[in-house]
């Protein structure tokens, strides 16, 4: 009987697995459970508690960083498949320039968090937005920042925080 568990877990059990994260401009080299998510490999073994973990089934977009430049949900995000590829969170979000990025300023002048638990999703996601030219109004800031929730109902503020940076000429943004 003892045997018998004993194989069983062995069975189970999976191998750790040499990660190489790049994240925010800087290499960690990780032995990690295959199954490990990027967010808690973020959150847990770097540190960057900044991304913040929601509901954690990927409906929130609390989670959202960005790898290789496109918005990912981290909590539905294998840190294995990260592996050699850029990653960038709140921490690591800065202006050309390497000042603070126009959207965390923008936030804060237009009251755009109020808990501010979704505030890194939320600055991630608008950051992605106005990189892919999508603020061409209200509505476009609307439709494509709906996977980000603010359970303040803070929506206001944040579309006008967007559409601020928008209108100043944030990457390829047009409003």
């Amino acid at each position: 009987m003892a045997k018998a568990l004993s194989q069983r877990r062995e069975a189970r059990s999976v191998p750790d697995a040499p990660v190489e994260l790049h994240v925010n401009g800087r290499r960690h080299k990780l032995h990690l459970d295959v199954r490990v998510t990027l967010l808690d490999a973020l959150r847990d073994r770097l540190g960057l508690t900044g991304t913040k973990k929601g509901c954690d089934q990927g409906t929130c977009g609390a989670c959202t960083v960005h790898v290789e430049g496109r918005r990912v949900l981290s909590c539905l995000t294998l840190a294995a498949q990260c592996d050699e590829r850029e990653v960038t969170t709140i921490e690591g979000l800065t202006a050309p320039d390497g000042g603070s990025h126009p959207l965390k300023e923008s936030f804060v002048r237009h009251d755009a968090f109020q808990c501010g638990y979704c505030t890194p999703g939320q600055i991630m996601s608008a950051a992605a937005l106005l990189e892919e030219g999508r603020a061409g109004s209200d509505e476009d800031i609307q439709e494509f920042m709906s996977g980000n929730l603010c359970r303040c109902g803070a929506y206001v503020n944040i579309v006008a925080a967007v559409r601020d940076v928008a209108s100043t000429g944030g990457a390829d943004a047009s409003l």
